[in-house]
């Protein structure tokens, strides 16, 4: 999580930025849910996506401007590698599930185990169940999830790439949360300066400056649709 008076492309002042992480197995959804979010588009060809790619989006949450910089990585086992890096600095995860494949929601719980282990103790987490317009084929009950979610303190949705349906309602969720977080100094987003006058971040709560992002690599309850 980055605060400062960075500006973003358009030349508008961009208050914070917070990283989150779309994590869950493999063809749950999680890259559809991004470009929906990201640009409002959904892809019927989509690839599995290789490595880890992010994408921002610019909004405003309380007359700030946040910009939004979510990631994306392969569910497989073979890019397990990466997740210390892309766990750094994130402030936000999504924990994606197919609700039409009981093992990504089985696998659920070693997802929040690892994310847990490398995130900030503060971060803010959401359980979604995507593909909701698939209902007739649906093998994990909403009920299952709403108990785990509340039983891990999650917020839960569950959502429809493919329609639209709760995605934006998802992540504004967790960015207004985020944001109430960072406003109200519980999750500490400050630098330290040490006793030689340089500055070093407390692990887990910053990431870049808006404007220098990283290039990527080559490659609870709360509401449920009905």
């Amino acid at each position: 999580m980055s605060r400062g008076g960075s500006y973003g492309e358009v030349g508008q002042k961009i208050d914070y930025v917070f990283k989150v992480v779309l994590i869950g197995d493999s063809a749950v959804g999680k890259s559809q849910l991004l470009a929906r979010f990201a640009r409002n588009e959904f892809n019927l060809d989509s690839k599995a996506t290789i490595g880890v790619e992010f994408q921002t989006r610019t909004l405003h949450i309380d007359a700030r401007t946040v910009k939004a910089q979510i990631w994306d990585t392969a569910g497989q086992e073979r890019y397990r590698a990466v997740t210390s890096a892309y766990y750094r600095g994130a402030v936000g995860a999504m924990l994606v599930y197919d609700i039409t494949k009981r093992q990504s929601f089985d696998h659920v719980a070693r997802w929040l185990e690892e994310l847990r282990g490398h995130a900030d103790k503060n971060i803010v987490i959401m359980l979604i169940g995507n593909k909701s317009d698939l209902g007739t084929l649906r093998v994990v009950p909403t009920e299952d999830a709403k108990e785990f979610a509340e039983r891990e303190n999650l917020f839960f949705m569950e959502t429809s790439a493919l329609e639209s349906t709760n995605v934006e309602n998802a992540f504004m969720t967790v960015l207004t949360e985020i944001y109430r977080i960072v406003s109200k100094k519980n999750l500490v987003a400050n630098e330290e300066v040490d006793s030689s006058g340089n500055s070093s971040l407390l692990k887990g709560t910053k990431i870049v400056v808006p404007g220098q992002e990283p290039a990527p690599p080559t490659k609870a309850s709360c509401c449920m649709s009905s």
